[in-house]
């Protein structure tokens, strides 16, 4: 499996506040044939919303499962993939739940952005007041504990209750990635550069060999178009400081990758051990790619972490 998201780099150095397109005709229709082509090997969604926000209509997948007797779970993708990035983890997820998942605004996906993401305070705004509608209107119900992966745990995103984080957009690991792995979103970022040489970039900078990368698995060559052909425009978030994470009040799960070079594994450990409320885990051989290569035993043991703070 390719890299889950990329961390672009060069989009976060060069941004301006504009509404993010496709690098290309041919990126962009790459990528929706790969997404529908991962959609269709998922289960059948219970609905489907389009959501108006502030900033673009944003499209969102609801499942119920028949027993959902616990709080709904939003999942929000990593960077450059989209919904169906799910596809191995929503089987166990959905068990007992309620699951609702969205392509982000500001990203590769389908969702509409029509008005510029400026500042860390939008992305918060379309994901907890804006998009938040989607669950709302479906179900009258309360919070909805929260599933991110890579984005989510940005400055200025909301607290929810039995939050998932994933670290790389919380900035767990001290200081910068390694020099190795700076110079590679470059390479993934260059539209003029064969698309294999693109696609082994965002192998690079998950840690994983781009030997391993294939064309017959449509969520990798989604997730590799996602972050190869989007050009970002959003805004670089600040990162928090060790009173900030201190402060934070509820629950979080971190999982941390051991093979990832952007979060280094026990690297991130003593920044993630802050959070007053955390469980914390380093998977061992797993790289940026750790939602995936784990489906099964990171749901046994959310499922439980959740069920802990619903409510």
């Amino acid at each position: 499996m390719v890299a889950l998201a990329t961390i672009q780099v060069v989009d976060w150095l060069t941004a301006t506040p504009e509404v993010g397109p496709f690098r290309s005709s041919g990126d962009q229709l790459a990528y929706r044939s790969a997404y529908d082509e991962a959609l269709a090997i998922m289960p059948t969604p219970t609905r489907v919303h389009h959501v108006t926000t502030s900033f673009g209509v944003v499209r969102a997948y609801e499942w119920a499962a028949p027993d959902a007797t616990g709080a709904p779970v939003a999942l929000l993708p990593g960077r450059g993939s989209g919904v169906p990035m799910w596809s191995e983890n929503l089987p166990r997820l959905l068990e007992g739940r309620i699951l609702y998942a969205f392509d982000a605004l500001g990203d590769a996906g389908l969702s509409a952005q029509t008005a510029p993401l400026v500042s860390v305070a939008d992305q918060a705004q379309w994901d907890r007041r804006d998009a938040g509608g989607a669950r709302h209107r479906a179900r009258p119900r309360g919070g909805a504990l929260l599933r991110g992966c890579e984005r989510d745990g940005a400055g200025g995103a909301p607290p929810r209750p039995g939050r998932h984080l994933d670290p790389a957009r919380a900035r767990l690991r001290p200081g910068l990635a390694p020099a190795s792995v700076l110079g590679w979103p470059a390479v993934a970022s260059l539209p003029f550069l064969p698309q294999g040489w693109r696609d082994a970039a965002v192998a690079r900078i998950a840690g994983e060999d781009p030997a391993g990368v294939t064309s017959d698995d449509p969520v990798a060559r989604m997730i590799t178009r996602g972050a190869t052909g989007y050009s970002a425009t959003l805004p670089t978030p600040t990162p928090p400081s060790d009173d900030d994470l201190r402060g934070l009040a509820m629950p979080v799960y971190v999982a941390l990758a051991d093979g990832s070079p952007i979060t280094g594994g026990t690297a991130s450990l003593a920044r993630a051990e802050l959070l007053p409320h955390a469980q914390v885990r380093v998977w061992p051989d797993t790289t940026h790619s750790l939602p995936m290569q784990v489906a099964d035993p990171l749901a046994a043991e959310l499922h439980p972490f959740w069920g802990a703070h619903d409510g």
